[in-house]
């Protein structure tokens, strides 16, 4: 590729990437998507049984794809994906940091357990998981067809608005924000690209718990948005042509506020 816009139907063939959340939602809906563009997908989750299934389809489709079962909480784990991922495909182009975690309550009634493992899966293992990536980014962004590389970090609207009953999921999505534009600035001029995605209330298993708060404020299930929606935005981010950059896209249900 030469950065221009490639009309072939798999504009990220002989791409390599590697989804974190991967077994279930935006991180499986993600991993398709990729895969139906041509890349090389490594799927990283804790649940290696859902991960089998969602490989199997998308080799059942053609696609190209490695099952890596880790816990992220932990960042050794987190290193030894990332390593697995760019021994197997021998580069890697594309790391989408989708897995997370989350947990609603006042904070006088809330486990400090769970704000734990919040800022585990939903800051530090970004963090750990963009710094081990970040060699192999820059290689593929210095020697690749396309020029450029992507790093993708799945934050939330619940980053641009704490809300009462929200506030360290809220802050853990804060400091991603934070974070990604940081580091946009210290790797844009070497053609990595960083994108921050913040979906409104989507349908997964992590906001099946907040239907009847949803609902309550006049927005059905039905009127939320789906994981394919948001996984959308992301292949829409890292199809860019090499000289564009999107930074960061909001992606509501259309009856959301805020």
């Amino acid at each position: 590729m030469n950065g221009t816009e490639d009309t072939s139907g798999t504009p990220l063939a002989g791409c390599a990437a590697l989804v974190t959340g991967a077994s279930s939602g935006i991180g499986a809906a993600t991993a398709r998507g990729l895969a139906r563009l041509g890349a090389a997908v490594a799927l990283v989750a804790r649940r290696a049984e859902r991960l089998e299934e969602l490989a199997a389809g998308i080799r059942g489709q053609g696609g190209s794809c490695l099952t890596l079962t880790a816990d992220l909480g932990d960042p050794r784990q987190g290193q030894r994906a990332v390593e697995e991922a760019a021994a197997r495909f021998g580069r890697l182009d594309i790391l989408v940091n989708s897995a997370g975690y989350s947990v609603s309550g006042p904070v006088e009634e809330a486990d400090p357990e769970d704000w734990r493992r919040m800022l585990d899966l939903n800051v530090a293992a970004v963090l750990h998981l963009s710094r081990a990536a970040l060699p192999h980014l820059l290689r593929a962004a210095a020697d690749g067809g396309r020029r450029v590389a992507d790093l993708v970090n799945i934050s939330s609207v619940a980053g641009r608005v704490a809300r009462r009953d929200n506030a360290v999921y809220s802050a853990t999505k804060h400091a991603v924000g934070a974070f990604s534009e940081a580091l946009r600035q210290e790797v844009t001029g070497r053609g990595v690209r960083v994108a921050l995605v913040e979906p409104g209330l989507t349908s997964t298993e992590m906001t099946a718990g907040q239907t009847g708060v949803a609902v309550a404020h006049g927005m059905p299930p039905e009127s939320w948005l789906r994981a394919e929606d948001i996984a959308r935005a992301v292949v829409f981010t890292v199809t860019q042509p090499a000289h564009a950059a999107v930074n960061e896209i909001t992606v509501r249900p259309t009856a959301q506020e805020r």
